[in-house]
């Protein structure tokens, strides 16, 4: 009775037979390994021979064993020097011929290529004994083509107890590096693989060898979907080693790729081999233009983390190669990009790939832009803004060009106006001059839509509604019409497979307890609403409020990142404000703390243009105070002793540092902003493990909410009513405002290009009429304005029909809302800064928690029209109530046994006051010395008293705050240069019952979980 193979063999051989039976594969053997030079000799000679017989009767190989060693050590120098995949891509000079190592990709109706590319040798070989010194060492499979090893493998087998993880350790521990075969570029790529899991590596390194995840996802997060024909993984064999998705991978994805340190110059090599979702999207992004031609719309919903430079230049690199009926697809490829760095990335990473260099153009200035596409360069890199000073440059002779245009961060690449123009540009229709203002309505209508001779490929970790609905796949939902991406690889995937790091794993929120006081004798009637805003604003702005924010951060940043060695003692911290002001407050805040503890590290201060702060002459810039330009910031925030970037506002997005560790919020953050923001420490490095989060200004429930729209799917719930800018018509048409022949006067002067000052009348006499409204009317209408402008600029890219009299009708608004002075709305919190004053203010640290984001699809609403805004009638109050109802938001927390822990706390001054050596050190030792001994005594006594009063002693040791308050508040009672035990008189007793009242109103009780401190799991 013979029974299934469950053993790793079993698998080998199944994966064997596959490959030789219907992948068209040879089987070689031991027998056909040369050790020495790491080839399948046999079979690399047999493809020479059948090939080239010609080239190989002029090298004489077959003749001589002396010639035979000559090619064979030419070979060996390009394959250790070039790598594998340029030879295979290449070929090798070996004079005096040149040889093909691999017939490519044969191109349509080419029979010659076609019978060529058949003669390749594809073979795989069981159990090869690699290595000259060590017979025994036996390799589970080796793939070769034309003799030359392309692929190695180790398998395991999850019913033997073994799995993918022992793939990996097989490598990193038994296959040595030195090896000939295992050398860097030799093969060009390395498996682990199981029954379930695919890993690959592209350089061996021993311990430190790379492995990544090859595999489909599942769920929307990392493995490999149930398979019911088969085994979870037989896509390798099935699908990706067939010869022509193999021979696919060798032309278009896997390289040698050099990147070179800006300081040092050297230059490193890597090697580079796709991912499967990176496979996976620019193989069917293909299939579907070839399918359905040009004119197509795509949304990429790739997480940070995909490697999404890569899958740009190899989705760019292939487009330009699609061709029907001999002819290319597609005239030229655009990439959009709204980040400097990645311009540059991409045009590099694409630059790699080409193998005619001239045929990529990367756009710097306007003048290259106009340039680039009227000669029609194959691939231009640019950036959105550059598009509208083109249009008039542009002629009409590539209007029957055919583009892609592919769009990085499409939720930012493609604002309204900067796509309408870059639409028009490439259109051709703004180019003719004998256009009446009939035919440019119809022009600028037209240039609003998305291209018909353009397919459009969008990627965006982010998508907003607007970026879902103009590039998103419409499908029917009961009622509703909705739209989803076209392809998704989720930030869930890109946690659970380990490419960025999950940044809510370590989330502490920092809550503010602050009271104010009245500094007036009357009790003055404000505005309740704005009051509270106002007094928020005025806390957490105030100086001494910095400084103890301030505080926390940097005794944190030593204590729980420096001290614990974060990122191998090399954690760098993010510290995000609210505005410029703010930001150069906390900067000489930061600075002052750092300097007071003696610490070796710096900080670096981001904000753009200049700040009179406190009216400063000149004014302050970030470049002024760093004492470097602003674009040295990346570089130098690497180099020791810059530690901790203080910004506003920048470095928010695009900013990939995998120093960085820690980030300290004070900026109310939502929805993409949140995601964006605290993704900055998502990035992996060999030696980070984790991030902190330290939040002082928004709730654990907001954050959640902003992450989980784009943890897995982000779908389009419904579609924007275009109906709705009928009733925005309708509503600014009420208030009489402007007329329909102020609409058509105005817009023909600005289509003839009429001086500026023949603009104005017509403008000024329809905001004469705007200030005769009352003020709620003035809101309705400037709303309604805004409205239509942004809805229309929204919905012209995709409704299918264009409309003039709206196109005119945005023209007009868009000249005249600037002119429009907001409405004037009475002030009522106006006055109330003046009245009160900050009584006390501390603030702390919650249970640090890990934010769980919901394992489901999200949806969101369409974008918003027709909404129009109105007065909103304020709630007046007493400046008492309203400090009552602040003081009671941000304040009242008590104690379990309040009159036991004031009791005690009464006395412990005197007890530690009466420690000798404190009292030694207070005479004999500086303030720092007599300091230490305080706290060391205090300690003594809270645990003296620990049977007495467990709550006490729990706040002391649990809750940092409190401690450092008691301990500030007995140093300060207890400290003389005699070195005197202290004795309170009474009204120091009612003084110290009076801050304790104070602080029990504001105090939080501790949980059993010190803050900060990481989570076991």
């Amino acid at each position: 009775m013979v029974f299934t193979n469950t053993k790793e063999s079993g698998l080998e051989a199944l994966i064997v037979k596959w490959l030789v039976e219907q992948n068209g594969y040879e089987e070689g053997t031991n027998a056909d390994y040369n050790k020495e030079y790491a080839i399948d000799e046999t079979r690399l000679f047999r493809f020479l021979q059948d090939t080239q017989p010609s080239q190989m009767g002029k090298l004489g190989v077959f003749q001589s064993e002396q010639k035979k060693r000559q090619f064979l050590n030419r070979l060996q120098g390009e394959l250790v020097k070039r790598g594998i995949v340029d030879v295979l891509r290449n070929g090798i000079k070996v004079y005096p011929v040149d040889l093909i190592m691999f017939y490519l990709t044969p191109t349509e109706n080419n029979e010659k290529a076609r019978e060529m590319f058949q003669k390749n040798i594809f073979s795989v070989t069981r159990q090869l004994r690699y290595s000259q010194d060590a017979g025994k060492l036996a390799l589970d499979l080796c793939l070769f083509i034309n003799g030359l090893p392309v692929i190695t493998f180790e398998l395991k087998n999850q019913l033997t107890k073994q799995n993918v993880d022992d793939a990996v350790r097989q490598y990193k521990d038994d296959r040595d590096p030195r090896e000939m075969l295992f050398q860097f570029k030799r093969c060009m790529v390395h498996l682990a693989v199981d029954d379930a899991r695919i890993k690959f590596c592209t350089r061996l390194a021993g311990k430190d060898s790379w492995f990544l995840p090859f595999d489909k996802g599942y769920n929307d997060g990392a493995g490999n979907p149930p398979n019911p024909n088969g085994l979870m993984t037989d896509y390798l064999w099935k699908d990706i080693l067939t010869k022509e998705k193999l021979t696919l991978i060798i032309e278009n994805y896997a390289q040698v790729v050099i990147e070179v340190d800006e300081d040092t110059k050297k230059k490193k090599e890597k090697q580079i081999f796709p991912r499967y979702h990176q496979l996976d999207v620019v193989t069917k992004l293909l299939s579907d233009v070839r399918e359905n031609g040009v004119g197509h719309r795509y949304l990429i919903q790739h997480s940070a983390g995909s490697g999404k430079s890569n899958s740009i230049a190899w989705l760019a690199h292939q487009l330009i190669g699609l061709e029907q009926d001999g002819r290319p697809m597609l005239d030229s490829v655009i990439v959009v990009t709204d980040r400097r760095i990645l311009d540059k990335q991409i045009r590099d990473t694409i630059k790699q790939f080409m193998q005619i260099s001239n045929t990529v153009a990367w756009a710097e200035h306007s003048g290259d832009l106009t340039k680039a596409i009227t000669d029609g360069k194959r691939i231009i890199v640019t950036t959105i803004e550059k598009f509208p000073y083109i249009v008039p440059q542009i002629g009409t002779t590539h209007k029957e060009n055919r583009f892609a245009i592919i769009i990085d961060e499409a939720h930012s690449g493609q604002s309204g106006r900067n796509s309408a123009q870059m639409n028009l540009a490439l259109s051709g229709l703004a180019s003719d001059d004998e256009m009446d203002n009939e035919d440019k309505i119809n022009a600028m209508m037209e240039g609003r839509k998305l291209l018909n001779n353009a397919s459009y490929f969008a990627f965006t970790a982010t998508p907003k509604n607007k970026t879902l609905e103009t590039f998103g796949i419409p499908y029917q939902d009961g009622d509703e019409i909705k739209h989803r991406p076209f392809h998704v690889y989720t930030m869930k995937q890109a946690i659970q497979e380990g490419f960025i790091l999950d940044v809510l794993r370590n989330y502490t929120p920092i809550d503010s307890f602050y009271r104010l006081m009245k500094t007036v004798e009357d009790d003055p009637m404000f505005d309740k609403k704005r009051a509270q805003k106002k007094l928020r604003n005025f806390v957490e702005s105030d100086n001494y409020t910095i400084a103890k924010k301030a505080a926390m951060m940097v005794d944190h940043f030593h204590e729980q990142v420096i001290a614990k060695g974060k990122v191998g003692g090399q954690a760098r911290a993010m510290v995000v404000t609210a505005s410029i002001p703010r930001c150069i407050e906390y900067y000489y805040a930061i600075n002052k703390c750092l300097s007071e503890r003696h610490s070796p590290y710096k900080t670096i201060i981001a904000f753009s243009g200049e700040c009179k702060y406190n009216d400063q002459e000149p004014p302050l810039t970030s470049t002024g105070m760093n004492g470097f330009p602003d674009a040295k910031i990346p570089r130098t925030f690497k180099a020791d002793p810059y530690r901790i970037l203080i910004v506003a506002d920048m470095f928010q997005t695009g900013f990939d540092e995998p120093l960085l560790h820690t980030m300290y919020v004070d900026k109310m953050l939502y929805d993409i902003k949140a995601v964006q923001t605290l993704s900055r420490l998502n990035r992996c490095h060999p030696k980070k493990y984790d991030t902190f989060v330290l939040d002082f200004a928004n709730k654990p429930e907001i954050i959640e909410e902003s992450f989980s729209r784009y943890y897995r799917t982000t779908i389009l719930s419904g579609e924007t009513d275009p109906n709705k800018l009928y009733d925005l018509v309708t509503t600014m048409e009420g208030h009489q405002v402007y007329s329909g022949d102020d609409v058509e006067h105005l817009v023909n002067l600005y289509l003839n290009g009429a001086d500026r000052d023949k603009l104005d009348p017509t403008l000024d006499a329809c905001t004469a009429i705007y200030m005769q409204l009352e003020t709620d009317d003035q809101i309705k209408f400037k709303s309604a304005a805004k409205a239509f402008c942004r809805t229309y600029g929204f919905l012209g890219a995709i409704l299918p029909y264009g409309n003039a009299d709206w196109e005119r009708l945005s023209i007009f608004l868009n000249l005249l809302i600037p002119k429009l002075p907001s409405p004037r709305e009475d002030d009522l919190s106006q006055g109330i800064l003046e009245a009160i004053d900050l009584e006390s203010y501390r603030n702390e640290a919650r249970e640090s928690m890990s934010i769980k984001l919901e394992d489901s699809d999200s949806e969101v609403a369409p974008v918003p029209a027709g909404k129009v805004g109105h007065i909103i009638e304020p709630e007046i109050d007493l400046l008492s109530v309203i400090l009552s109802d602040f003081n009671n938001m941000f304040g009242n927390i008590n104690w379990n046994d309040a009159d036991n822990v004031r009791r005690q706390i009464l006395e412990i001054p005197a007890m530690v006051s009466r420690d000798e050596k404190y009292q030694n050190a207070m005479k004999n030792s500086d303030e720092q010395s007599a300091r230490l001994e305080s706290e060391r005594a205090l300690q003594q006594v809270i645990f003296a008293i620990m049977a007495d009063n467990m709550e006490l002693f729990k706040q002391f040791q649990d809750n940092p705050p409190f401690k450092k308050w008691l301990s500030d508040l007995v140093f300060n009672l207890t400290y003389n240069k005699e070195g005197k035990p202290y004795e309170a008189p009474p009204q120091e007793h009612k003084s110290i019952v009076d801050n304790f009242e104070s602080q029990q109103k504001m105090q939080m009780i501790a949980e059993e979980q010190t803050p900060y401190e990481e989570k076991s799991e």
